[in-house]
């Protein structure tokens, strides 16, 4: 058997940045298992595998798909970067007809609409509450270590904690910091948290003025540091667009290899996030 795939960075327009993830389209479906020995081959913070729902469609004339995401141990119920990087295998390889394309996943249809430059994705909304520090001081530490820390935010729906960083705080302290995944693990067992997404609002001299920035670290699913997630920022657009009073938000994820989207929070509770995606493999997995 030989299925094509192809390595897209998504939420950049420049190789070797952004989020890489890797793209199989399928002509069939595949067991469980072969999914994840791919995907745990490909070693990238996701793994996608594109399937067919009408018998009759192609990739170049269908209009909804199936949409699965696997990290290199397990599979996730929401991953932005890999849907990103889905649509524009669709459109830009198999040369896709529609100006919509929608995929069925674990997350429900989620529609991706091709823009002049890059994509929109039309994604779930997950709003945190906030949390008391103190439950989660082990979490905390091993993230942030003696950092002042601003507000601490739970989502359990995806079972991602939100640490803020004050104001007060210089870019440097987010993108210097430095977590161990092992002690990150130790830190938290329990299967309540799943990820941690430390933030900060932007600074409005810097151009351009990014509203607030963002890491986000994932060791539970197998993922140390994703480097840009578009799930984190359905946590972090709803809790920035109460915090700043904006609706459109240019967010920019600052882990080292860096990457922006532009955020949309609608009032039908949904989040549009925008983004571009390139090539920068393409090739055949030979089974």
């Amino acid at each position: 058997m030989e299925i094509s795939v192809y390595m897209m960075d998504a939420f950049t327009n420049s190789p070797f940045k952004g989020n890489p993830a890797a793209v199989c389209p399928l002509l069939q479906e595949l067991n469980d298992d072969l999914y994840q020995k791919i995907a745990a081959e490909m070693n990238l913070s996701e793994t996608a595998f594109i399937t067919m729902i009408n018998p009759t469609d192609t990739f170049t004339s269908g209009s909804r798909f199936h949409l699965r995401w696997f990290t290199p141990t397990t599979e996730v119920d929401l991953c932005g970067h890999a849907t990103l990087a889905s649509a524009a295998v669709l459109f830009q390889h198999k040369n896709n007809v529609n100006p919509m394309v929608v995929f069925e996943t674990r997350s429900g249809a989620l529609a991706v609409t091709k823009k002049k430059e890059g994509y929109i994705m039309d994604f779930p909304l997950n709003p945190p509450t906030k949390e008391d520090h103190s439950d989660f001081k082990d979490i905390i530490k091993a993230t942030v270590g003696n950092h002042p820390v601003q507000e601490v935010f739970f989502s359990q729906h995806t079972k991602k904690l939100m640490i803020r960083l004050p104001d007060s705080c210089e870019r440097s302290v987010l993108t210097s910091l430095k977590v161990d995944p092992v002690a990150l693990l130790n830190s938290e067992s329990s299967g309540r948290v799943r990820g941690v997404i430390v933030t900060m609002k932007g600074s409005p001299d810097c151009k351009p003025g990014f509203d607030f920035c963002s890491r986000y670290f994932a060791p539970w699913v197998g993922v140390p540091e994703d480097p840009v997630c578009g799930s984190a920022h359905t946590v972090l657009g709803s809790y920035w667009s109460k915090i700043l009073g904006k609706k459109k938000m240019l967010a920019y994820q600052c882990s080292s290899r860096g990457g922006e989207m532009e955020l949309e929070v609608r009032d039908d509770g949904r989040i549009n996030i925008a983004g571009e995606a390139v090539t920068v493999l393409q090739g055949v997995i030979k089974l």
